[in-house]
């Protein structure tokens, strides 16, 4: 799972919930920014409730705890650390997936990725990372 769209691969990503790490990333941004911490406070793996759960559903909660601060999303900007899997024939499905959880339109949603040249976890295949920045605004 990335940016809550299944990617056809032959690997996959362990993790607590559905280890979707782009959504972790962006969920991380969003808290941050907020000044609310971040996933692990919000959904500790040490909860068995979260067990397998559905990162996009945990970002629905979480744009919906903004909500209640007075915050929304202005736009966002993720990007996937990885030599594989490609994910240019998946962005549009991916933006059009997460937009409207955000409030957004998709072409204030941006999806990407890049490689780190076969150095390190990631270039070795052996795991991916994420990074995402978030711009938010009071209402």
């Amino acid at each position: 799972m990335l940016m809550g769209c299944e990617i056809p691969h032959d690997r996959g990503l362990v993790g607590h919930s559905d280890a979707d790490v782009m959504l972790h990333a962006l969920m991380d941004a969003l808290l941050g920014a907020a000044g609310l911490g971040d996933i692990g406070q919000h959904f500790p793996d040490s909860d068995p409730a979260y067990k397998g759960a559905d990162s996009a559903e945990l970002l629905e909660r979480i744009v919906g705890d903004l909500a209640v601060q007075g915050w929304q999303v202005v736009n966002a900007d993720v990007c996937l650390i990885g030599e594989r899997p490609k994910i240019g024939p998946h962005r549009q499905r991916m933006r059009e997936r997460v937009a409207p959880i955000l409030g957004l339109s998709p072409d204030a949603l941006n999806v990407k990725a890049t490689t780190t040249e076969k150095l390190g976890f990631t270039g070795r295949g052996e795991g991916l990372a994420a990074q995402a920045v978030v711009l938010i605004q009071r209402n």
